[in-house]
């Protein structure tokens, strides 16, 4: 792992505006910089980049944080990508954190791999364009496939020759163990000597999507009837076959940009649509489809195209992945193509806008899919109709958006001439087996708390969601900042009545939020800004305030994403010029004690408002026993609180 202090100085040498600088063409716009997103296409820019606090955000898309954030968004880096990417810009040593042993001597194995399968690409490149048996039957099969060396070249497919150990002798000579070739499986052993595992093939590198080759796929040019068609390197610490998409690397900026991903079973699909322009597209290297391979393209984008061949086996392929999409709520289309033809031999030939054009008219949902496949011919048979709408309220089931579940239920019924009622019905029954079989028991009676979170009594409150982020909005703008604030006390008079007396109050803002919320054992339903909230808080009582590079530093991305949303949401917004048209608007800060008082008046009236739901819920008759007889006179009392915190909010009830 990579040192904290390397990483520090990394965040401390590290601008935002030149990095992102390098991949959107920025202007400058008052303190900050503007410039059109790099994730939608939009024509009015709405990307923000902020070198004060070190952070962006793009209002098309949503996204936002700082500078390794956006290395991980734009360029699809893992953190630690990301660190060394910057790392090697500023020119920083990079110095990692003791390891165990084991650490250590799996770490260094993996990086022995990763150096193999380097040397054993360019090897195999050169033997296709330098050696005449590569050049003669690997190149020419190449060529006639349509490939041109620009393609070749990207993908870096190369040819092993057909020779019994040539690149295991040329890797021993560069100085490579046995040991570690065996382990890459470029190499089978055997009780002689060692044999090239791709002897006589094509040869495809399987790319990270940080560009690191992790395997090999290989072609066999021979018509050896006994002989596999495509083999794969088996599996190693860096190939891992359930979590590995060919052309992932090649494609990745085009599927982010496009928030489409074309699906194909092999690896000239692959390539042939690169050749005719369509670079948003992967393949699975004929394995069957993982959820780690679903969950690399979900990174990239939520809609995905199956495009698989013509036969039943593609089409079977193509069904078995729908419902591991819909989990994941992906949005998936399946495309079939005409009889006899498949991705490579469709395009080939066809200019771009063609293709597209088919793509895009005949791209079908999974149930019209499944309707056409499944059925066919015979719509009038009862028994087959009904399995085929069972299958398709299975898949129906697995989708996790209500309003998605809805739309396609209706689609459905009008299709198959079946009611709504009775495919709900049948969803709900699937689910009821699906929870029977993973026993998972929900248990209705848990302690009442002021604050539930989870809490199954009807919809989320939004009103309180906002309030809840206001709370996070002001301690990140204002907490460290002194305001005033007018507090009202209850006192006993002379003859022993209760008075209100108002008192204005100095206090700094995070000590004015967190006794308030304390006084009343308050934590925030959002997970998420319960946990900034108590960041935050940490931060003032041990600094005095928040420095936003380190805070944003130490996060984790969807903490990171909430803050950069928070600080930069204002700035868009930001009020120009003003004082010169006469009119003055008064300093948000002037207003911040006021704006304290009345979210925490807020927030808890809501909490009030849920409580007393929650207690008419929990007290109801069962066989005519009351839970609780003692509920009317805790509703009153929390009745006489709200109407307490409605006349400190100036409101009526």
């Amino acid at each position: 792992m990579i040192k904290k202090d390397t990483i520090d100085k990394i965040f401390e040498v590290s601008r935002v505006e030149e990095v992102i600088g390098e991949f959107v063409s920025l202007k400058k716009s008052g303190s900050n910089y503007k410039g059109l997103s790099p994730f939608t296409n939009e024509k009015t820019p709405s990307f923000m980049v902020s070198p004060v606090k070190q952070i962006w955000k793009d209002f098309s898309s949503g996204k936002g944080g700082n500078i390794v954030a956006f290395l991980m968004e734009h360029e699809h880096f893992s953190y630690p990508d990301a660190l060394r990417f910057l790392a090697k810009k500023y020119n920083i040593i990079i110095e990692e954190t003791q390891e165990s042993e084991e650490e250590k001597v799996k770490a260094n194995e993996k990086e022995t791999l990763f150096l193999i399968n380097q040397y054993a690409m360019s090897f195999f490149k050169e033997n296709l364009f330098k050696k005449e048996e590569g050049v003669s039957i690997g190149l020419s099969y190449l060529k006639e496939r349509g490939f041109s060396d620009v393609i070749i070249e990207k993908f870096m497919i190369g040819y092993s020759l057909d020779l019994k150990n040539s690149f295991f002798k040329s890797a021993i000579k560069s100085g490579y163990l046995i040991e570690n070739i065996e382990k890459s499986g470029l190499v089978i052993n055997s009780t002689k000597d060692a044999i090239d595992r791709f002897r006589g093939r094509m040869i495809f590198p399987i790319r990270s999507i940080a560009g690191r080759v992790q395997g090999f796929g290989g072609r066999i040019l021979s018509n050896i009837s006994k002989t596999a068609k495509y083999i794969n390197s088996p599996e190693s610490l860096i190939y891992i076959k359930s979590k590995v998409l060919y052309g992932i690397y090649e494609g990745k900026k085009a599927i982010a940009s496009k928030d489409l991903c074309y699906l194909v079973e092999g690896y000239t699909d692959v390539i042939q649509m690169h050749q005719s322009g369509i670079e948003n597209v992967v393949s699975s290297s004929g394995t069957a489809l993982s959820i780690e391979q679903i969950l690399i393209i979900k990174r990239l984008t939520k809609n995905v195209t199956l495009l698989f061949d013509s036969d039943e086996a593609g089409l079977r392929a193509a069904l078995r992945g729908v419902d591991l999409f819909l989990e994941q709520g992906i949005n998936v289309k399946i495309l079939a193509f005409p009889d006899g033809e498949d991705p490579d031999s469709f395009v080939k030939g066809k200019v771009k806008s063609e293709i597209l054009k088919y793509f895009d008219q005949n791209s079908t949902d999974f149930i019209q899919f499944k309707t056409n496949l499944l059925l066919k011919d015979s719509i009038d048979d009862p028994v087959k109709k009904s399995l085929v709408i069972k299958d398709i309220v299975i898949s129906i089931s697995k989708i996790p958006d209500l309003i998605q579940q809805e739309i396609f239920v209706q689609k459905c019924s009008e299709l198959m001439n079946v009611s709504e009622e009775v495919l709900f019905n049948t969803i709900e029954q699937e689910k009821n087996k699906s929870k029977y079989k993973n026993n998972k028991k929900k248990n209705f009676e848990k302690p009442l708390e002021l604050v539930e979170r989870n809490s199954s009594i009807g919809k989320p409150d939004l009103e309180i969601a906002f309030l809840e982020k206001q709370i996070v909005h002001i301690l990140l703008h204002y907490g460290g900042e002194e305001a005033l604030f007018d507090e009202i006390f209850l006192l006993q008079g002379n003859n022993g009545q209760v008075i209100e007396e108002s008192k204005i109050i100095k206090s700094k803002v995070y000590e004015k939020v967190f006794l308030d919320l304390q006084q009343d054992e308050i934590e925030l339903i959002n997970p998420l800004y319960q946990e900034l909230y108590n960041i935050l808080i940490e931060f003032y009582q041990t600094e005095g305030k928040v420095i936003i590079d380190k805070l944003i530093r130490n996060l984790k991305p969807e903490l990171s994403q909430i803050v950069s949303d928070l600080l930069l949401s204002d700035e868009i917004y930001e009020l120009h010029n003003w004082d010169r048209r006469n009119v003055f608007v008064k300093d948000k800060k002037s207003l911040v004690g006021q704006l304290v008082s009345e979210t925490i008046l807020s927030l808890r009236k809501n909490l009030i408002d849920q409580k007393i739901k929650s207690l008419v819920n929990n007290s109801k008759a069962e066989k005519g026993i009351i839970k609780n007889p003692d509920f009317l006179s805790d509703i009153i009392n929390y009745q006489n609180l709200k109407k307490l915190l409605s006349k400190k909010l100036n409101r009526v009830i």
